[in-house]
């Protein structure tokens, strides 16, 4: 098995959207790994779950495998490519690019992450 992709013992774990989400606690806050499969975009897979027109959440993190890109309700474009360390502001949608999954190794505070991490609420210029 590849280690980065390995259950993780004693992990919260989740399948939403196609994407696999194992998480645990870690002091006060979480560390969570999302596995992202090829062709996996934010507002086809998740959106109708999730009920928002775009992602809500800020994310802080590790890109450890993988090519993700997005774009912000006012037209602004992120990506990145592994290795590389990832902060994306709430009101995005996002996807991941190629044939490889993406695997993101995030730490947050639930709904406090931007404001824990000092990211702002919502992308702007």
């Amino acid at each position: 098995m590849d280690p980065l992709t390995e259950p993780i013992e004693g992990a919260d774990r989740r399948e939403v959207g196609g994407a696999t989400v194992e998480i645990v606690r870690a002091g006060n806050g979480r560390v969570k790994r999302a596995v992202y499969p090829p062709g996996f975009r934010w507002s086809t897979h998740m959106q109708p779950t999730v009920k928002s027109e775009l992602c809500m959440h800020a994310h802080i993190g590790f890109l450890a495998r993988g090519h993700i890109q997005g774009e912000y309700a006012d037209g602004c474009t992120f990506e990145y490519v592994a290795p590389q360390v990832v902060t994306i502001e709430p009101g995005h949608d996002a996807w991941v690019v190629g044939d490889q999954e993406a695997v993101l190794i995030q730490f947050d505070s639930e709904e406090g992450t931007a404001r824990r991490f000092g990211v702002p609420e919502a992308h702007s210029h």
